[in-house]
C-alpha cells in the first residue's frame, strides 16, 4: 500500500528537499504541494492525500487554523506538523486542532518516514526535541483539575488570565480571535461568580493556576 502525502509549506526549496528525500520510497508517494494555508483543505481532498505534512507559518491561513479546518472537513486525513517552532504554545495548539504528530524541522529523513507511517496507522508521534514536554503535559491533563464547571479551554484561558495576559495576548497565544477570548472570559466570570479579572485571577491562583504574576486590568 502506498501512503499518499501532501506537502504544505510556503518555502519552495523545502518542499523540493522533502520531495527529493522521499522519492525513492516504495510505500510513500508525494501527491501534491500547497504553498498557501487557504488551499490546504481543497488540495488534500483533490489529491486524496492520506497524510499532510503541515508547516505552521503559512501565508493566507495559519497552519493551526488550516489543521483545524482540514480535520473537520476530512477527518481521515492525518496531519503531521513539520515546523521550525518547538515552543509549547505551538505544539499544544496544533494538537488541539487535530494534528496527529509534531516534528521540528531538522528532523532527519528516518524520523519523518517513521512519523508518516505511524500517523497514517492512527498513532500519535512527537519529535525527540518535544516528546518529554508533550508527555508531561498530557500526564498533567489526566490528573484531576480545578474548576470542573469550566471547560478545558476555559481553564486554559483562566490560567493565562492569572498570569496577567490581556485578551489580545491570550488570543495570540491560543490562535483564536479576541472575540472568542472575550466570550470565554465572560463565561468564566459567570461560572465562578466573580466580577472582574482580578477576582478570577485570585481564584485561579488559590487553585494553583497561573503562578505568581500580576493580574491584568483589561476587561
Amino acid at each position: 500500500m502506498t501512503i499518499r502525502v501532501l506537502i504544505a509549506d510556503d518555502h519552495p526549496m523545502f518542499r523540493y528537499g522533502l520531495r527529493a528525500g522521499l522519492a525513492d520510497l516504495d510505500d510513500i508517494a508525494i501527491v501534491g504541494e500547497s504553498a498557501d494555508g487557504r488551499t490546504v483543505v481543497s488540495d488534500a481532498i483533490e489529491t486524496s492525500a492520506e497524510v499532510v505534512l503541515m508547516d505552521l507559518h503559512m501565508p493566507g491561513l495559519h497552519g493551526v487554523q488550516a489543521t483545524r479546518e482540514l480535520t473537520a472537513a476530512a477527518p481521515d486525513v492525518a496531519v503531521l506538523v513539520l515546523t521550525m517552532y518547538d515552543d509549547d504554545d505551538s505544539l499544544f495548539a496544533a494538537m488541539r486542532a487535530g494534528a496527529r504528530g509534531y516534528l521540528v524541522k531538522g528532523a532527519d529523513r528516518d524520523q519523518i518516514v517513521r512519523a508518516i507511517r505511524a500517523v497514517v496507522a492512527g498513532d500519535v508521534v512527537f519529535g525527540r526535541q518535544i516528546a518529554g514536554r508533550a508527555l508531561a503535559h498530557f500526564h498533567a491533563a489526566a490528573a484531576p483539575r480545578p474548576f470542573p464547571e469550566l471547560t478545558d479551554r476555559e481553564v486554559e484561558v483562566l490560567e493565562l488570565v492569572a498570569r496577567g495576559l490581556s485578551n489580545t495576548e491570550i488570543a495570540r497565544r491560543l490562535f483564536v480571535s479576541d472575540k472568542t477570548v472575550r466570550n470565554h472570559v465572560s463565561n468564566i466570570f459567570a461560572k465562578l461568580r466573580v466580577g472582574d479579572r482580578t477576582q478570577a485571577a485570585l481564584r485561579a491562583r488559590e487553585a494553583g493556576l497561573g503562578g505568581t504574576g500580576e493580574a491584568a486590568s483589561e476587561h
